[in-house]
């Protein structure tokens, strides 16, 4: 009996949906939560090629809602573990595990010869910078972000508009499951709707997840969705998110943390300016301003306060880039 008896016996995948799925090749970024549910899913179903970045290692509280992890893995590199689990559960799909963190510096690279990609990472620096990329290049983006026991996924770029498109503007606050919580089985029910959306997309399936939203919440237990098919892209270009390997040694580099808070910054030499001094500053007309935070959300309210006043040479970096 053939592996995917079950799945071709489906008229909408047959022996020719199944032959797409074994030529699809897909970026997942981030193997934490959403990733050790999607991973399997996806190989389990015959996707030929999974190319996988997180630069994590595996920890005890990982465990609870990051199900492809056993405490064999302890302290090993998660896209290791996550190679050796997915090539016992499917010999068939080819993994190529990236022990990186996803940033600038190597977002061509993860993308290239990609079919598909999915946003894993749950960090918004890494959703926008995937969708810049993304949009451009045609490619689907199937994203999705867990908090608490609430959370949403969505498909965009390709034939939908862009994240940007839906989310013009940062969150308020960078709350995460690292600083907030998060309940294992939503996290798990979110990483199975993606890899539904993703085999949706791959198999063109009708109606398309791409332009769909759908929120979840495991409080109430209400469910919506919205198509956002028609969403403008925004007409201001946007101001794009970089990492320390893309500074230039002319940039303005505006470090938003305090000396507590941040000791070390991303360069040797940088001007210390806490988001309540911004309006009283100067900046620089000629040179590349950075702004720099943690997160990434200081930097992009700087940045909107700098747009208003006319600069446009701008650019933001966060420094915590956690993933997964």
């Amino acid at each position: 009996m053939s592996r995917y008896q079950r799945q071709t016996m489906l008229p909408e995948v047959g022996p020719q949906g199944e032959q797409r799925l074994a030529q699809a090749r897909v970026l997942v970024v981030g193997a934490g939560g959403l990733g050790s549910v999607i991973l399997p899913l996806l190989a389990g179903a015959g996707v030929g090629y999974l190319r996988i970045y997180d630069a994590d290692k595996v920890e005890l509280h990982n465990l609870h809602r990051q199900t492809l992890f056993s405490m064999n893995d302890l302290h090993l590199p998660k896209v290791v573990c996550a190679s050796r689990a997915l090539s016992k559960l499917n010999p068939e799909c080819q993994v190529e595990a990236v022990s990186q963190r996803l940033c600038g510096s190597n977002l061509a690279d993860a993308l290239a010869d990609i079919d598909l990609v999915i946003d894993a990472a749950d960090n918004f620096a890494v959703t926008y910078q995937l969708s810049d990329a993304c949009y451009p290049l045609s490619l689907p983006l199937i994203s999705a972000s867990a908090l608490g026991r609430q959370g949403y996924l969505g498909g965009f770029c390709a034939t939908a508009p862009s994240y940007r498109a839906v989310f013009p503007s940062l969150p308020k606050a960078a709350a995460n499951c690292n600083t907030a919580g998060v309940m294992g089985p939503a996290v798990s029910t979110l990483g199975a709707m993606q890899a539904q959306m993703a085999l949706s997309v791959l198999l063109e399936l009708s109606p398309s997840p791409l332009g769909c939203v759908v929120n979840c919440d495991f409080v109430r237990w209400h469910f919506s969705q919205f198509r956002f098919d028609g969403a403008p892209e925004p007409s201001e270009p946007v101001v794009p998110f970089i990492d320390s390997g893309m500074l230039d040694a002319r940039d303005c580099i505006v470090e938003l943390r305090s000396d507590e808070e941040a000791p070390l910054s991303v360069a040797a030499s940088v001007i210390r300016l806490l988001p309540r001094q911004m309006a009283d500053w100067q900046p620089p007309a000629d040179r590349r301003i950075v702004l720099v935070c943690a997160s990434g959300i200081r930097a992009a309210r700087a940045a909107s306060e700098l747009e208003q006043r006319g600069y446009r040479q701008l650019a933001i970096l966060p420094a915590d880039h956690s993933q997964g």
